[in-house]
């Protein structure tokens, strides 16, 4: 499954380099306007995230939202800033279909098992953002990658299985908005090792090639962003590299 990806500040189609809203780029299109192109090219999943949203949950763009998550074709997973049970009940009424957790699947893990036991695993996502040390260890750093949690991926990882997690969006941090390639080896070891959770692999795809070497990984899906913002291919030129995607 190949899934495109928006990202939202005040209205505008942006994309921020690693995280950091000081390297923002803005684009001269709207969001339905680049997700009514990705379903008419074959996308059967969006993904969307609100970064109004992720530094002030009062200013989440709901408005907006709202024409976007009801896509008559399209699974919409929707992400940025949900830091409690009202936001996720206030996205999934609005109609998305998944919401994506983020830094609070990792600093109150208790309340997102309570979510997912709740909601269901088809309903919540949760985005991991990975920092592989030089010992391999696979850290999840928070508050925009700059404080490390002290928690690793494989133990976080355990107790939600347990929960019901179904859908895990994985980035490493490293390859973030960089177009140059993703992290086959982690996904692969992520697959084998956890082979019941539907990983979304996510960060440096920059060309065809960076989606066909993720092919023989075992990934579920695979996050589009800035390389088909910024044309380094098509998303039907994608959809051809993955059939059935």
């Amino acid at each position: 499954m190949l899934i495109p990806a928006i990202d939202l500040i005040n209205g505008e189609v942006v994309r921020l380099y690693q995280g950091d809203y000081a390297q923002k780029t803005n684009y001269q299109y709207t969001a339905a306007e680049r997700q009514q192109a990705y379903s008419d090219a074959g996308a059967k999943v969006m993904h969307f995230v609100d970064l109004d949203g992720a530094k002030d949950s009062s200013k989440r763009q709901l408005t907006l939202l709202k024409t976007l998550v009801k896509h008559p074709s399209m699974v919409i997973q929707v992400g940025g800033g949900v830091r409690d049970k009202q936001d996720v009940v206030d996205l999934l009424e609005l109609g998305a279909d998944r919401v994506v957790i983020g830094s609070l699947a990792i600093k109150q893990p208790n309340l997102v098992r309570e979510w997912l036991v709740e909601f269901g695993g088809e309903k919540i996502v949760l985005a991991l953002d990975v920092k592989i040390d030089e010992h391999g260890n696979k850290t999840l750093p928070t508050h925009g990658w700059i404080k490390d949690s002290g928690v690793n991926l494989e133990e976080l990882l355990d107790d939600y299985i347990e929960a019901g997690l179904s859908h895990v969006l994985c980035t490493d941090i490293s390859k973030d908005g960089t177009l140059t390639g993703s992290n086959v080896q982690l996904y692969s070891e992520l697959c084998q090792q956890y082979p019941s959770i539907q990983w979304q692999a996510s960060g440096g795809i920059g060309s065809l090639d960076d989606i066909e070497a993720l092919k023989p990984t075992g990934v579920s899906g695979v996050i589009l962003g800035r390389s088909l913002l910024e044309g380094k291919f098509t998303l039907e030129e994608a959809l051809a590299c993955w059939p059935n995607a």
